[in-house]
C-alpha cells in the first residue's frame, strides 16, 4: 500500500515540476519572428549618366537585401528603388525612367529622394512625392500625374503635377524657381512658409532633354 502511495506521489511531483519546467523554457527560448523575403520596390531605372552621379539605398538596409547602402557612382541601366536618394556633382546630370513612364532629368549639384511612388496600371491611388533639396530638376509628367498625385517637394513649397513638364530649381538662397516648359495642363505650388520666395518663370521653350521613354 505504501508502495502504491509513494508512487502516485512520485508521479504527481514529476507532473507538477514539467509543468513548472515547460514555461520557463519557453521563456528562455522564445520563438523568433520569421523574417519575410522583402525587397524593395523597384521604381525606375537610370537611363543617362554624365559625370559623377550617386545612389544611395537606405531602404536596402532596412529589409535586409543585397543592396549596398552606401552611395555608389550610377551607371546606365541600374534600378531605382523607393527611399533612394540621388545626388549629382558639379558639371554631372542623371536621367531616370520610372514604371509610370514618367521621367526626369537632374542637373549639377543636386539631391534628391524618392519618398513615395505606387503605381498600378488600373489602380485609383497612384501617387508619387520627390524631395528635391537643392539643384535643378526637370520632370516630364506620366500616368501617375494624369491619375493619381504627383508631388515634387522643396525647402519652401511642394508642387502638385498635373500633366505639366515643370523645371524646378532650389537656389543656394534658399528660393525656389520654377517653370513650366511644356503647358499640357497645369502646376500647383503650395508654399511652405508664407514669407517663401517663389519665382514662377512662365512659359520657356523647351531644353534639350536627355529622357527616353519607354526604356
Amino acid at each position: 500500500m505504501c508502495r502504491h502511495t509513494i508512487a502516485a506521489l512520485m508521479t504527481v511531483f514529476v507532473c507538477a515540476s514539467a509543468s513548472l519546467v515547460a514555461p520557463a523554457q519557453a521563456q528562455m527560448n522564445p520563438v523568433k519572428p520569421v523574417l519575410q523575403d522583402a525587397a524593395p520596390s523597384a521604381i525606375g531605372k537610370v537611363v543617362t549618366v554624365t559625370g559623377t552621379v550617386t545612389i544611395e539605398h537606405p531602404g536596402a538596409a532596412l529589409v535586409q537585401v543585397n543592396l549596398p547602402d552606401r552611395a555608389a557612382q550610377a551607371k546606365v541601366g541600374d534600378v531605382v528603388y523607393l527611399r533612394d536618394i540621388v545626388r549629382t556633382e558639379a558639371d554631372s546630370r542623371v536621367s531616370i525612367n520610372f514604371n509610370d513612364g514618367s521621367s526626369f532629368n537632374l542637373s549639377s549639384n543636386a539631391r534628391m529622394t524618392m519618398d513615395e511612388y505606387v503605381y498600378e496600371p488600373a489602380g485609383k491611388s497612384n501617387a508619387a512625392f520627390f524631395s528635391l533639396a537643392r539643384g535643378t530638376a526637370t520632370f516630364v509628367a506620366g500616368q501617375v500625374a494624369k491619375t493619381g498625385d504627383m508631388k515634387v517637394d522643396t525647402p519652401v513649397a511642394t508642387m502638385g503635377i498635373r500633366g505639366t513638364t515643370p523645371h524646378v530649381e532650389v537656389l543656394e538662397d534658399g528660393s525656389v524657381k520654377f517653370a513650366t516648359l511644356i503647358e499640357e495642363g497645369k502646376a500647383k505650388v503650395l508654399k511652405k512658409h508664407p514669407d517663401a520666395t517663389v519665382r514662377p518663370q512662365g512659359r520657356e521653350s523647351a531644353p534639350r532633354l536627355n529622357i527616353c521613354r519607354g526604356c
